[in-house]
């Protein structure tokens, strides 16, 4: 049995000099941490994917949030307030369509209101108490999140995974990529294959990065080869993560996962979604509801900095689709696995 309990190296961390990161642009060649010193530059790196994955956007969200607390301490009570919620905002408008980031926005105001009585020193205090707690909380939430996943996976053979939904994506561990661990350390013999994910390749990049350091195995291969491997027996099962999850289970996450669970859907695949309770948003009936961001055209016309495109040629690039609950063969999160029909097992699993 492997021992897979630790990973070696720390996404996004609390520090007395600032929230520092991992700079995900620059891996798998140089693995960089940035000390980020105000709440500007936190809000910065998340636009800019420095930092990326639902769970982390709104840990990092709530370190920039406590960051900028920190920071206005010496101001007047008033002006202190008016602060926190310039730099609540500041947030709010860096990646629109990871739920997380507004959950965890949503949790920072809370603290402050609950402690409005108090002197900004304290208010700051108690502000980067919470985000270590979120820190904390995301981590043991992927640890039980993967342990309820593993028992899903198949004993042996292939899984493909699209993006990276990991330790990276996450305070440490992983969503979709922690149940993956979880399967391995309970003595399941599973390799994977991880899409390269374009534009941005999160999967070429990211997931073999962090599955080579862990010694799982771990073949990359392009977007459009998935069905291939599928029709010819080669894979087991698709496990992906979440940006958010509408009440009735669509599920937003990197563009192309919709493609994967179509085919998955097609070749009698079993296709899940792994996902903290935080990604779930009951507050929209269905994923039409769920705002895609739409990022730089650059992102798709060049790698790095060498044009792949015709010069003056236009490109989209939607950051993620969605994929219709019908498609999906289960949920799993921190609080259980979530089964058809998903208006009622989503609201149960969130105590409604």
């Amino acid at each position: 049995m492997s021992d897979l309990r630790e990973t070696s190296f720390h996404t996004v961390e609390w520090t007395d000099d600032g929230v520092v990161m991992l700079d995900q642009r620059l891996l798998p060649t140089e693995e960089v941490y940035l000390v980020l010193k105000s709440s500007e530059e936190v809000a910065d790196a998340i636009r800019k994917m420095v930092i990326r994955g639902a769970p982390a956007i709104g840990v990092a969200a709530a370190m920039g949030v406590a960051l900028g607390a920190v920071r206005a301490v010496g101001l007047p009570a008033d002006r202190f307030a008016s602060r926190l919620e310039e730099v609540c905002s500041l947030m709010a408008s860096t990646r629109p369509t990871a739920v997380n980031l507004f959950w965890a926005i949503e949790r920072m105001r809370r603290v402050t209101r609950s402690a409005s009585d108090q002197k900004p020193e304290r208010i700051a205090a108690r502000l980067v108490e919470e985000a270590r707690a979120m820190r904390r909380e995301d981590e043991e939430a992927c640890r039980r999140m993967g342990r309820h996943g593993a028992a899903l996976m198949p004993d042996s053979g292939n899984v493909l995974t699209h993006c990276n939904a990991g330790a990276l994506a996450t305070s440490g561990y992983g969503t979709a990529l922690g149940v993956i661990r979880a399967a391995v350390e309970a003595g399941k013999k599973i390799t994977v294959l991880a899409d390269e994910t374009r534009p941005f390749l999160q999967g070429a990049r990211l997931t073999a990065w962090e599955l080579a350091r862990d010694n799982i195995p771990v073949t990359v291969i392009t977007d459009n080869m998935a069905g291939h491997f599928m029709k010819k027996g080669e894979i087991g099962a698709v496990i992906v993560g979440a940006d958010r999850i509408a009440a009735n289970g669509d599920t937003a996450n990197k563009i192309g996962t919709y493609s994967v669970a179509v085919l998955a859907r097609e070749n009698g695949i079993p296709f899940f979604v792994a996902a903290p309770l935080s990604t779930i948003d009951l507050k929209i009936p269905t994923g039409d509801h769920i705002p895609i961001e739409e990022r730089d055209a650059r992102e798709v016309t060049h790698i790095r900095d060498q044009r792949i495109a015709p010069d003056g040629v236009p490109a989209a690039n939607p950051a993620f689709d969605v994929t219709p609950h019908r498609y999906i063969s289960a949920i799993i999160t921190e609080a259980g696995v979530a089964r058809p029909p998903y208006t009622e097992s989503l609201a149960r699993l969130n105590g409604i």
